[in-house]
């Protein structure tokens, strides 16, 4: 098995050191800066090859093809189930004519497990050759390996060989401009570096709407617990735990939220927490850096007047 890593600007996505993992060390970079991202995660790897190229789909299917095919690889591929990774893995598949598992929990040559039903079920799948599968971000956990990490690049060899590579063969009509930030309100919970997570002890559906304007003014993008999802005041992709979104923030700060282990455990290990609950001893005060013993309601709306966000 390898692993196929989409890199921007010289940055892996969340999730690649798992992918990594699950591919016993072998790893395909391909991107911009592609070999600053390989450098980096040197820790978790131990035979690593590089592709310089923009992130156009199809044109990276093309490249990732040509660059198996070079090294003479037939065996599975995994990509991280990261945006960049999700968007991959389906162009890789079908260049490659291969049966694609999104969503992977677990993944072997004999036998890949797929979350379904928004995490309520496990599906179990036996592939009858080699596949393309995305693996979800924090199922797995990195592995640090110490046997040194060989990295060479196939930009030159694929160039070389004649072979259209992934700048040219984008049509003339195309042309990039540049790559936007993204939108924190929308952005992939999984890539976002700051977490306003909401849960029971805000009152209602309005509470939420405010909630999310509070975390763009604070550049942040807006998480809730599966409760809240249940009544309809968030959609799913909002949801952070074992039915919803692993994440892996900064910084994460919850309004209301009691931390039953059902959520607490798809928060990652985010390097600060910030608390506001009524209940100075349940489980998510416990694990907080700052616990705020006062009602959440109170104190968001406190913070929306602080940072001048209107209350519909």
């Amino acid at each position: 098995m390898i692993a196929v890593i989409p890199v921007r600007d010289g940055v892996a996505p969340a999730g690649a050191d798992e992918a990594i993992g699950e591919a016993n060390g072998e790893a395909v970079f391909i991107g911009s800066r592609a070999d600053v991202a390989a450098k980096d995660l040197t820790d978790y790897g131990v035979r690593f090859w590089t592709i310089e190229a923009e992130l156009e789909p199809h044109a990276v299917a093309i490249d990732v093809a040509h660059a198996l095919s070079t090294l003479g690889r037939t065996d599975s591929i995994v990509l991280p189930a990261s945006p960049d990774g999700r968007d991959l893995a389906p162009h890789i598949a079908h260049r490659l004519g291969r049966t694609l598992f999104a969503g992977a929990i677990t993944i072997s040559d004999e036998r890949v497990s797929v979350s379904v039903r928004g995490g309520l079920a496990i599906a179990d799948h036996q592939p009858s050759g080699p596949f393309v599968a995305t693996l979800q971000l924090g199922v797995r956990g990195s592995e640090r390996d110490e046997r040194e990490t060989i990295i060479e690049a196939l930009s030159s060899i694929i160039a070389s060989s004649g072979v259209v590579s992934s700048a040219a063969s984008v049509s003339s009509a195309v042309r990039s401009d540049g790559v936007l930030p993204p939108d924190v309100s929308t952005m992939d919970l999984a890539e976002a570096p700051r977490i306003l997570g909401g849960g029971a002890g805000l009152s209602d559906g309005p509470a939420f709407d405010l909630l999310g304007r509070v975390a763009v003014a604070l550049q942040a993008s807006m998480g809730v617990t599966r409760v809240i999802t249940d009544r309809g005041w968030a959609s799913h992709e909002r949801q952070i735990g074992t039915t919803g979104v692993v994440v892996d923030p900064d910084l994460y700060i919850s309004f209301g939220v009691s931390g039953a282990v059902q959520h607490t455990s798809g928060l990652g290990q985010p390097e600060h927490i910030i608390s506001v609950n009524t209940d100075a001893h349940c489980p998510m005060m416990q694990m907080s850096d700052l616990a705020i013993v006062s009602d959440a309601n109170e104190v968001l709306r406190e913070l929306a007047s602080r940072l001048a966000v209107e209350r519909s």
